[in-house]
């Protein structure tokens, strides 16, 4: 039986869920999953812990997570039958536990004995061949410096199911065994681990001289050019890397793996490939938030490929970046790869240079000059490296840092690919245009929707008449296309539990309640003549100007999240 007191553990949740992204949002639902283990509550702990883990991913805070997922297992160790009858919100459970897991490598602040428990955890349920496990066991030990028993995962990893939906992005997975790779030596390897990242690309032509259809201007930028002194490179030749749509449905490819290939592919000479690739990925990179463990790929690029100009363009560019980072790793590899670009342009004559770096906390803004820079960037990278190492009890990273800033230029530079040869769109098929950027807008259609709901991870089915629906929680949730163009988003939530027909008024009053309070979705109750009522709600969105991907995803999680807390809501009524 329901009480009062589960009733304002649900309507609490409910008006967390409702608040913005920030701090105050986190510590309700913090506050709200402790009332729940103290009163007994499981379930609203669970629903509590996995808002609140999204919450934390959505702001970049990954680390954060761990205690919330430990939390949550915890509770599933008490109550082994909890998700028994919820296969989808288990599987959501250990999508996090893997995030959590992978969160050591990125921070110092989650403790190895933290991510190893979890990791055990894992593969307890999974079995160690499973992809995911084999992977994090991969990474574990080379993050660790392990590189007999990475490689001994490795093998576990590339023969298992990459399917599995508690792994990480399949799209991506070929980027980060390259990573792996070219981190232990062996470049010709590593290029040929992206092939089935880069399949079915293919590069736009170089854009002939008179061409009306360039469009240089989009994106362009002062360091999106060639080299100074040096003229455009002629049109993609044999060399090239073939980049254009795949079906992988990632949309942080080809990008993420024309960066990941820049040294491999200048190791083993291909400069002019890599040269293209830098210009290419970079276009995307510099704008996005999430590309800043990317940039010190682009940096090393520059400084071991002979582009020292367009390098310290790309640091005065992006050193903000480095005052809020995705996390340490990422600001280490970024310290260490500026540092190594400083060292050289002070070589060559450029220490005199100088960087605005801005202000940021104690630290006044300055004009600093290239080479005081570098030793700025080097004693952080190091500084880094050492807490990493007193983690893991070994020296590892401080090793991995000092040979970065060992390396010496690789080749002599080719000139770079103007920025217009990669305005041209390609001669493609026009009925059958590739996947917009994450953050281009294009026209809503079935199968940017079903992208959607496939970067999410979580089961769905698609109906006869088109529409995919899901089942979240106590919500089970409709996605559809309407209007004439079927330029409209509608979102239908039917909440699982259904109220006898007698208690119709008590029904209206519920929906007359919410809709007052809530924003969304608009609650509405439904009579199908069994005896029964059907407590439903629906949102409509107009996307008749076209919705990038990265807009209607957080449309699909908008919905995903205030249908559930609907359904939640009615499971509470008396």
């Amino acid at each position: 039986m329901t009480t009062a007191r589960d009733r304002g553990l649900a309507a609490a949740l409910a008006d967390a869920r409702d608040r913005p992204d920030g701090a105050e949002r986190c510590a309700e639902l913090e506050r709200i999953a402790s009332r729940a283990d103290a009163t007994g509550d499981p379930r609203t702990a669970l629903s509590a812990r996995f808002a609140l883990v999204e919450a934390y991913l959505h702001r970049g805070e990954r680390w954060r997570a761990v205690e919330p997922v430990r939390r949550m297992r915890a509770t599933l160790a008490r109550h082994p039958g909890l998700l028994d009858a919820r296969p989808d919100e288990l599987t959501r459970l250990r999508r996090h536990q893997r995030q959590a897991v992978e969160a050591s490598f990125g921070t110092p602040r989650v403790g190895l004995d933290q991510a190893r428990s979890l990791l055990d955890a894992l593969a307890a349920e999974l079995g160690e061949d499973a992809a995911p496990v084999a992977e994090l066991r991969c990474r574990l030990a080379d993050h660790l410096g392990d590189e007999p028993a990475a490689r001994r995962a490795y093998e576990r990893w590339s023969a298992a199911d990459a399917t599995d939906p508690v792994g990480g992005c399949a799209g991506c997975a070929p980027a980060r065994r390259a990573d792996l790779l070219a981190g232990w030596g062996e470049p010709d390897a590593a290029v040929a681990a992206l092939a089935p990242a880069l399949a079915g690309w293919v590069e736009p032509q170089a854009a002939t001289a008179g061409s009306g259809r360039s469009r240089a201007g989009r994106g362009g930028s002062r360091v999106a050019r060639t080299e100074r002194g040096e003229p455009p490179a002629g049109p993609a030749g044999g060399d090239e890397p073939q980049v254009a749509p795949s079906g992988a449905g990632c949309t942080e490819q080809p990008e993420r793996a024309l960066a990941v290939g820049l040294l491999p592919w200048l190791r083993t000479g291909a400069v002019t490939r890599a040269a293209r690739a830098h210009v290419r990925a970079y276009r995307r990179h510099r704008g996005e938030r999430t590309a800043f463990p990317l940039l010190a790929a682009h940096l090393r690029f520059c400084a071991l490929g002979g582009y020292l100009h367009r390098g310290l363009e790309i640091l005065t560019e992006q050193l903000p970046e480095l005052d809020r980072p995705a996390d340490d790793l990422s600001a280490m590899e970024f310290a260490a790869a500026g540092a190594l670009l400083c060292g050289l342009a002070t070589e060559a004559g450029l220490g005199g240079r100088r960087i605005h770096r801005p202000g940021h906390g104690s630290r006044p803004a300055a004009e600093v000059d290239v080479a005081t820079l570098g030793t700025q960037l080097q004693a952080l990278a190091t500084a880094l490296a050492g807490s990493f190492d007193a983690r893991n009890g070994t020296g590892h990273q401080s090793g991995r840092i000092a040979s970065w800033l060992a390396e010496r230029p690789l080749a002599a530079p080719v000139s770079l690919a103007a920025e217009s040869e990669f305005d041209e769109e390609p001669e493609t098929d026009p009925a059958e245009p590739g996947p917009p950027g994450p953050e281009e807008p294009a026209p809503l259609d079935a199968a940017l929707l079903a992208a959607a709901l496939d970067a999410r991870g979580e089961p769905y089915t698609v109906e006869p008449d088109g529409t995919l629906a899901g089942r979240w929680g106590e919500a089970t949730i409709q996605f559809r296309l309407l209007g004439r163009l079927g330029d409209v988003l509608h979102a239908r939530v039917v909440a699982q539990r259904r109220l006898p027909a007698g208690r119709r008024a008590e029904a209206y009053a519920f929906c007359n309640a919410w809709n007052h309070d809530r924003l969304l979705p608009a609650a509405y109750v439904h009579e199908p003549g069994d005896g029964t009522l059907v407590l439903a709600a629906g949102v409509s969105t107009d996307l008749s100007c076209g919705v990038a991907p990265a807009q209607l995803a957080v449309l699909v999680a908008a919905a995903v999240r205030t249908g559930t807390a609907y359904a939640e809501a009615v499971a509470a009524l008396p």
